[in-house]
């Protein structure tokens, strides 16, 4: 089975499923997925998880995500974006030594309300199906963190932004609760993903270039599964222990340098076999699988 990741930087006007149906099409792959959704106005990093790999989006979705946000102060719009519909102007500006005292001020653990225009589910169906028919719902605000914030380019009313956040932060909430903070409203001009963890857009496929490339060339890019997770530390096993951990079954694991609750890749004759959590167990530890993986390539 072909397995493994291929980074894409995703265009303009696409939508996220739009750029998984052109790979699986391109790679003849069914059993393709990604790790984190880009609205169709954003470009960027985009992680497409082909077979095997799909296992991973679970591990892959809590990394942290940077972005390159571009947001326009004195409008508002009902969708936070620029897809929405203009609400509320303010022709006060402030000064560039207000944005940067207010951006600080998000920089950390904070309290968010997602978007009424989100997937998100209230009572069995999408918040942005009820927003549609020009409903509001109570929306619960959740903690995210935002690890950095850099304010670049300030070219009122455009301000350009660098942010570096957890899982579940709504870049387009950001923008509009800054212009908030600021008194002037503002919603989420442009967007583009950098990074997702470890991978770089700069090492991400623009799709036109994938349309081009064909077989090996186009296999070459994609990363093999045991190296899709390089923040776990890889344990290589033998064949009896392999098995064991196929079974669902737990295996002693000598020495003391790793630590109960952390989680590793363990590896069986170069290829990986599971994600595993290390436990404590009497006087000794133990390799716990998590996810196992059946046999994968890389190459068709």
């Amino acid at each position: 089975m072909l397995s493994g990741i291929l980074l894409i930087d995703k265009p303009e006007g696409l939508s996220s499923f739009d750029v998984v149906r052109r790979v699986r099409k391109a790679l003849k792959v069914r059993k393709t997925g990604h790790a984190g959704t880009l609205d169709p106005f954003a470009t960027g990093l985009l992680l497409l998880c082909l077979g095997e790999a799909t296992k991973l989006v679970p591990f892959l979705m809590p990394e942290p995500k940077t972005y390159r946000a571009v947001m326009k102060l004195g409008e508002e719009t009902d969708t936070q974006d620029p897809t929405g519909r203009v609400v509320a102007t303010s022709r006060e500006l402030p000064e560039p030594e207000l944005l940067y005292e207010a951006a600080a001020r998000f920089v950390g653990e904070i309290e968010q309300t997602p978007p009424m225009y989100s997937a998100l589910h209230h009572q069995g169906e999408r918040l942005y199906k009820i927003a549609r028919r020009g409903e509001t719902v109570q929306v619960q605000p959740r903690q995210v963190t935002i690890y950095e914030l850099q304010v670049g380019e300030v070219a009122l009313p455009f301000v350009t932004m660098t942010v570096t956040c957890s899982q579940g932060t709504y870049i387009r909430t950001l923008a509009a609760d800054l212009g908030r903070a600021l008194g002037c409203g503002a919603h989420l001009a442009a967007l583009r993903r950098l990074a997702v963890g470890p991978f770089r857009v700069e090492e991400g496929l623009a799709l036109e270039v994938m349309a081009e490339r064909a077989g090996e060339e186009l296999y070459s890019r994609i990363i093999p599964l045991g190296e899709c997770l390089p923040g776990l530390q890889a344990l290589e096993v033998g064949p009896e222990e392999a098995q064991f951990l196929r079974q669902g079954r737990t295996i002693p694991w000598p020495g003391n340098h790793l630590a109960p609750g952390e989680r590793v890749r363990v590896m069986a004759a170069g290829e990986l076999l599971a994600v595993a959590a290390v436990r404590a167990a009497a006087d000794r530890l133990e390799l716990a699988p998590v996810r196992v993986f059946g046999t994968v390539s890389s190459k068709q």
